[in-house]
Parts: structure tokens; sequence; C-alpha cells
């Protein structure tokens, strides 16, 4: 299993289980200092497990849980530069980025909505919204690391990542 649809399966499991291991688990603190690298983790827009808070907030884990679903769907779907729904030289660069652009739309909505007042979106729909970007990114860094031609910048290059 490539080491990028490995890493968001682990980094969602050390999330997931680090709040029931919160206490005296060296893996866990590790695991809410490097969240603590990555998120503000405001208590009120975290999720609580196991009796504890998260090392991330609700965005934060709909995005990785979006990642490691992506990196796994990406990995199931084999796909490659023929058999990708986003192949065609031409036209890889555009669909990859109206892909992403539309898997940012419901995050960037609650956040939207959320900064300039108009609501305060819930944990659970701060979450779910982060979902689609989470795996789309995923999907975007399999792809890229199966060695398939990724277009940058206009111009043709051969993506490699180990």
């Amino acid at each position: 299993m490539p080491a990028c649809v490995l890493m968001p399966l682990v980094w969602l499991a050390l999330l997931l289980a680090a709040p029931a291991t919160a206490f005296g688990v060296p893996v866990s603190a590790l695991t809410y200092a490097l969240g603590s690298i990555i998120c503000h983790q405001r208590p009120e827009r975290s999720f609580d497990l196991f009796a504890a808070q998260m090392p991330v907030c609700a965005r934060c884990v709909g995005l990785y849980a979006g990642a490691a679903a992506g990196a796994f769907m990406a990995l199931v779907a084999g796909l490659r530069p023929g058999s990708s729904p986003f192949s065609e030289q031409r036209r890889r660069t555009g669909r990859w980025r109206a892909a992403l652009l539309a898997a940012a739309v419901p995050t960037a909505a609650t956040w939207a909505v959320e900064a300039i007042g108009m609501a305060a979106p819930s944990n659970l729909v701060r979450a779910i919204a982060a979902l689609p970007l989470g795996a789309a990114v995923a999907w975007l860094v399999v792809d890229a690391a199966r060695g398939s031609e990724t277009v940058i910048s206009g111009t043709h290059q051969r993506v490699t990542l180990t």
C-alpha cells in the first residue's frame, strides 16, 4: 500500500484513538501536540470522544476522514492515466481544478456563513462539509503518486511522490 494512502488512514486512526488513551499514553500526547500545530483546537468547535476533546476541530476531522476515504477509494479504483475520469491530457487540469473547486464549496460555504455572522454551523455540519474537500485532495495526491501525468501551471510534468 503506497504511503500516500497509508498516511491519512493512520492519522485518522490516531485522531480517533487519542481521546480514548488521552491519559498517560505518549502516542496520544504526540497526536495532541501535532494537532495543536495544524489546528486551533477550540473546545466549542471540537468533538468530544470518550469524554475527551479530539486533537483537532470538527472541520479538520472532516478533512482527514475525507482524505482517508478519498485515498482508499483512489487506491481501490486503480486510477491510471487510461482509467481516470480525469485522464484526457488536454482537460486533465481543468477537470481536477473544477473537482477541487466543487469539493471546496461546502467547506467555504460553512466558513462564510459563520464569518459573516449569519449562522453558527454545528460541529457535525462543519465535519460533513469538509469531507468532499479532503477526499478530492487525497484522490489527487494518490493519482499523482502513481506517476500519472499531471498538468502544472499549463505545462505537462511527471509528478512522482514517494
